[in-house]
């Protein structure tokens, strides 16, 4: 129910359940992000999926152990398998529609427009993204990738220290302390 209260622009919605509340809180907090960040990026998937092509392509002009880090952080942008079970049936086609069309836009200057393309998630169809004014703040979309990124170097310096723990206690049949009691790290 909207009822006008005074000069100034309003919205009053009562008696709403908490879903609905909470719905409306995340619009407003997109809303506040886009006119913090004064920017936008296409929605639905488009900035993950020209992402995913961009690194895929970057690592293979790489030659060493690098070029396998970057192929599978890229891999983890792709969320076909995730959209396919959780959405509609023809999600993980898709998915390979989409990759194909920010493909084409990152190997054929004349295909730029590609870009904005996303899926739509009620049809499960690529869509043009900016014809359809779906757009996300770049500030959360910067954001949620850094978050993503910081997420995975923490799980690869655990696998690392974890790995190197068992490796020292293989090679040296101690650990720190016993290196330190030692005299093993003294120069």
């Amino acid at each position: 129910m909207q009822k006008r209260i005074s000069d100034d622009e309003l919205i009053l919605i009562k008696n709403t359940k908490a879903h609905t509340s909470r719905s409306l809180h995340d619009a407003l907090c997109v809303v506040k992000g886009a006119l913090e960040s004064k920017s936008v990026v296409p929605g639905d998937g488009a900035v993950e999926a020209a992402l995913l092509i961009y690194l895929e392509n970057y690592a293979t002009s790489m030659g060493s152990c690098e070029q396998l880090a970057i192929a599978e952080f890229a891999r983890s942008l792709s969320y076909s398998k995730y959209l396919s079970s959780k959405c509609c049936p023809g999600c993980h086609r898709s998915c390979c529609k989409l990759r194909a069309f920010h493909n084409e836009a990152h190997v054929n200057p004349e295909c730029k427009h590609l870009t904005w393309i996303g899926l739509d998630l009620i049809n499960g169809k690529p869509r043009d993204n900016k014809q359809a004014g779906v757009f996300e703040p770049t500030v959360v979309k910067v954001k949620s990738l850094k978050f993503a990124t910081e997420a995975a170097i923490t799980m690869l310096r655990i696998d690392y220290l974890i790995k190197f723990h068992s490796e020292s206690k293989d090679d040296r049949g101690g650990c720190y302390e016993d290196a330190v009691h030692s005299g093993a790290l003294e120069n």
